[in-house]
This record gives C-alpha cells, sequence and structure tokens, in this order.
C-alpha cells in the first residue's frame, strides 16, 4: 500500500478547518497543524489544539505572516491544506510564495469551502470575498502549482440548525415559523462537515482530482428552501407557518444590514433565490462530482441530519 501523504493544515482552528484536521489524522495521514502559540490564549482554541494532539497531530508553531516559519512547516508536507476565514483570504498569496520557494508540494488545495467563485451569481458583499477567491485560483494556476478546489457548496452546521433563518443565536429548527425567501423552490446542496472533511481526504491522492474542481453534490443533498422546512414538518408532525420574501426585499434589507448580517443574507440569496450552486452543470473538463468519484463513503443526508434535532 503507498504511503499516505503528509498534510499541513493551516487555519486549522477555523470552523471548517478543524473538521479537515480531525479528517485527515482519523484517515491515517501524516497531519500537521499551524498554529499560532497567541491562539493558545484562547482556552476553546486550546482545548482544541488539545484535541488535535491526542489524534496524534503535529502542532507547529508559525503564522501564516511568517515567511520562516511557513516555508519550514510546509517542507515537512506533500499536500497543503488552507481553510483559513475570509479575512485572511489573500493572504494565502504568502502561503502560494511559500509553496513556491519550498518546492516539494504535490498538491495545494486553498480555503474554498463553498460555492465555485467561478460560476457564482452572488452580490454584494458576498461577491467581493468571493472575487478575492477567485485572485487566489488565477494566482495559483499562473505559478503552476498542482492543485483541487474543493466546492462544498452550505455547512449544515450553518444552514440546517436554523432552517435557513440567518440567525445563529437559534440553535435547532424553529417549529412554529419561518421566513421563506422568494418561491423558495431554487436548489442548494447542503454537507455536514465531517462528510466534507471525508471528501476532501479522498480527493487530496487521486490523480483523477489534480488540477479540477471538487464538487460535493451528492443527490440527497441537493435541496430547497421549501425542502427543507417540508422535511422537518413531517418530522415533528405539524405545518409551520411559512412567510415569504420577495427577491426585492430581500436585496433591500442586504444593503440596510450591518455585518454579519448582511453577508449571511447575501448567501441566502445567492443560494436559494438565485440556485448558485445548481444553475449549472459540472463540466467534466474542469470539474468532479464527489459522491460519484467516491461511492463508498456513506454521507450524511439532509433527511437524517435533522433526525439529531428530533
Amino acid at each position: 500500500m503507498a504511503e499516505k501523504s503528509r498534510v499541513l493544515v493551516i487555519g486549522g482552528t477555523g470552523y471548517i478547518g478543524k473538521f479537515i484536521v480531525q479528517g485527515s489524522a482519523k484517515s491515517g495521514h501524516p497531519t500537521f497543524a499551524l498554529v499560532r502559540e497567541a491562539s493558545l490564549s484562547d482556552p476553546a482554541k486550546a482545548k482544541l489544539v488539545q484535541s488535535f494532539k491526542d489524534l496524534g497531530v503535529t502542532i507547529l508553531y508559525g503564522d501564516i505572516n511568517d515567511k520562516d516559519s511557513l516555508v519550514k512547516a510546509i517542507k515537512q508536507v506533500d499536500v497543503v491544506i488552507s481553510t483559513v476565514g475570509g479575512a485572511q483570504i489573500l493572504d494565502q498569496l504568502k502561503i502560494i510564495a511559500a509553496i513556491k520557494e519550498a518546492g516539494n508540494v504535490k498538491r495545494f488545495l486553498p480555503s474554498e469551502f463553498g460555492n465555485d467563485v467561478d460560476r457564482t451569481r452572488a452580490v454584494e458583499p458576498l461577491r467581493s470575498e468571493f472575487e478575492m477567491k477567485v485572485q487566489i485560483r488565477r494566482a495559483i494556476e499562473a505559478e503552476g502549482i498542482p492543485h483541487t478546489y474543493v466546492v462544498n457548496n452550505c455547512f449544515a452546521g450553518y444552514f440546517l440548525a436554523n432552517l435557513a433563518q440567518c440567525d445563529f443565536a437559534i440553535r435547532s429548527p424553529p417549529r412554529d415559523k419561518v421566513t421563506i425567501y422568494a418561491d423558495g423552490n431554487a436548489k442548494g446542496v447542503i454537507n455536514f462537515e465531517e462528510d466534507t472533511a471525508a471528501y476532501t481526504m479522498r480527493a487530496i491522492d487521486d490523480p483523477r482530482t489534480l488540477n479540477k474542481i471538487v464538487y460535493i453534490s451528492p443527490p440527497s443533498n441537493v435541496v430547497s428552501h421549501n425542502d427543507i422546512v417540508s422535511l422537518w414538518e413531517k418530522k415533528i408532525g405539524k405545518t409551520i407557518d411559512r412567510t415569504h420574501i420577495s427577491e426585492e426585499q430581500l436585496l433591500k434589507n442586504i444593503q440596510e444590514s450591518p455585518i454579519p448580517i448582511n453577508i449571511m443574507l447575501a448567501c441566502n440569496h445567492a443560494i436559494f433565490v438565485k440556485a448558485d450552486q445548481t444553475w449549472f452543470d459540472i463540466d467534466p473538463s474542469i470539474g468532479l462530482e464527489a459522491s460519484k468519484l467516491y461511492p463508498d463513503v456513506k454521507y450524511t443526508t439532509v433527511d437524517d441530519y435533522l433526525n439529531k434535532f428530533l
């Protein structure tokens, strides 16, 4: 059996980053996480880093802005996965430069983990973040760095726990009333974070995914806003009052709302009004669908995920 690639995760203490670190370690890859020592002053992050160590992850102390520590970390691995947040998207230009200097990386996965930014219909302020991700894609390609872009679409933890209500204070799906944007029939794709990690780890050593986009779009998880609410209604045996907001009103709300509400509303507009994740067919010359590539991965369906809230 071929030796598994050594993996470095940059941004591993962030939302999707922790799932990627855990998925890498659990799938048998020698796993490294680049962590800022200052972040350990946060008790929650210190506890998370300890959980990484318990899984056998090697913690490398450094910073995306410290070139020497970055190059040193990259020289120890075969695959670099970035999961940095929106504020650091363009800082990935420093990762690209460090990968070029190190000269040993077989695959780079930049911080994507969302919509296909080259095919988006998103409005501001979300569009600007997507345009930064496009800039990173073009920089990777211009430097000839072997890569894979993971388009996992929506995180279940963001969109199912609150039935896409743009309110993170809601910890379980509403049982009385919900807001539906436009007619509620545009389809999005919602995936369990651990499944995103599982598919990502399968892709990093797969020659079929080299310099390609991997779309995580398993058929059971392609759902409209109405579909999600109907699934939940069926589980709780109750009809929920649905209030529809027009696209025009939603666009007005996006313009008038503060950060981060405006970004959350813009996400819902892109996904559940403009069908940002499903309006196009996957072009086989540039992209592949993960559940078809790896049919043995038993993914969690939207229907199954909602059961955890019963």
